[in-house]
């Protein structure tokens, strides 16, 4: 029985990291599966939302800012507004960078913002990280279930920001992004900002990666700078938007599912099967197993599994209308 339970109790876990990469990989899918845009700063929006709903939210504390014990929604919201902000601030500068340019000025910001939340101890408490972040229902349900009440408020998260995601996306203004991505000029000759377009993108979708990061602080209970490296906040979250499919909100939710199985399914077989002495070292090959997934995926899947919908000529896809012939 007690097996059983601990089997439970990791299938929540699992199915929580689940929820918070999917909505990770819902925000990517706005920037460069709606509007082209390529962030690998995704781990700095990600660590930005975190440390802000965890200042937001714990008790007093001298080792670090805050401290100001405000309802744990009120974190959320502070993690979405404090990412949209450095957003804003980012994409003034950098929006009408296109390509390799934003990949380089992203991925230097988020590294930017790590250093700072891991060397400014007035701040973040260093490494040495910010604790007792609080959990919903904390102190009047026990561990377990209370694990299993927050997987229900990261499901329900996931399912309001996908409804929303997905309205956007079908909106005249998600149209305007995907005509903007496919040609520039085209959009800009139909009277579209472009510019203004991008920006609104790039916010929005940070502010998501923001909300992730404050779903992560909440659940770990504690956190450190180090889950917000590369690895682990920009490329995988990438790996699971490409395997699941760019431009398909259910794609990205697959690819968060699979991806995730992949990642730490792959850390538990290699664990098991290599010598104790070797366990850390054979623990990083599950980088390498993702790597190889996404080739694989490249290679026989380029679309992703669920690729996004290609509307054919017509109204609402449909075949278009027989052409009237010219009177003689």
């Amino acid at each position: 029985m007690e097996m059983l339970a601990g089997y439970g109790m990791f299938a929540v876990g699992f199915l929580t990291f689940v929820a918070i990469y999917a909505v990770l990989t819902l925000g990517l899918n706005i920037q460069w599966g709606l509007a082209g845009q390529f962030n690998i700063g995704i781990a700095g929006f990600f660590a930005v939302g975190a440390y802000t709903s965890a200042i937001l939210t714990t008790e007093f504390s001298t080792h670090h800012l805050g401290g100001f014990n405000l309802p744990i929604p009120l974190g959320m919201v502070g993690a979405m507004i404090a990412a949209g902000i450095l957003a804003l601030l980012i994409g003034v500068f950098t929006v009408k960078l296109r390509g390799d340019y934003l990949a380089i000025a992203t991925i230097g910001i988020a590294e930017s913002v790590r250093i700072i939340l891991k060397n400014e101890e007035w701040l973040t408490n260093g490494v040495r990280g910010i604790v007792a972040i609080p959990q919903p229902f904390q102190g009047l349900v026990g561990g377990r279930a209370r694990q299993v009440i927050y997987l229900a408020i990261a499901l329900l998260i996931v399912a309001m920001v996908y409804a929303a995601v997905e309205r956007l996306r079908k909106s005249p203004w998600g149209r305007a992004l995907r005509a903007q991505r496919e040609n520039e000029d085209t959009a800009m000759a139909s009277g579209k900002d472009v510019v203004s377009y991008r920006l609104q993108a790039f916010v929005l979708g940070s502010m998501i990666m923001g909300l992730a990061g404050a779903m992560y602080a909440h659940y770990l209970q504690f956190i450190t700078t180090t889950p917000f490296k590369p690895v682990f906040g920009t490329f995988i979250v990438w790996i699971m938007l490409i395997a699941g499919g760019s431009g398909n909100n259910k794609g990205a939710l697959l690819g968060a599912f699979f991806v995730w199985g992949i990642w730490n399914g792959s850390e538990i077989l290699l664990t098991s099967v290599v010598p104790v002495e070797f366990a850390t070292q054979a623990s990083a090959g599950r980088i390498v197993m993702v790597g190889v997934l996404i080739v694989a995926v490249l290679l026989w899947r380029p679309d992703g599994f669920l690729p996004e919908a290609r509307v054919l000529p017509g109204a609402g896809g449909k075949d278009p209308p027989p052409k009237i012939p010219a009177r003689k």
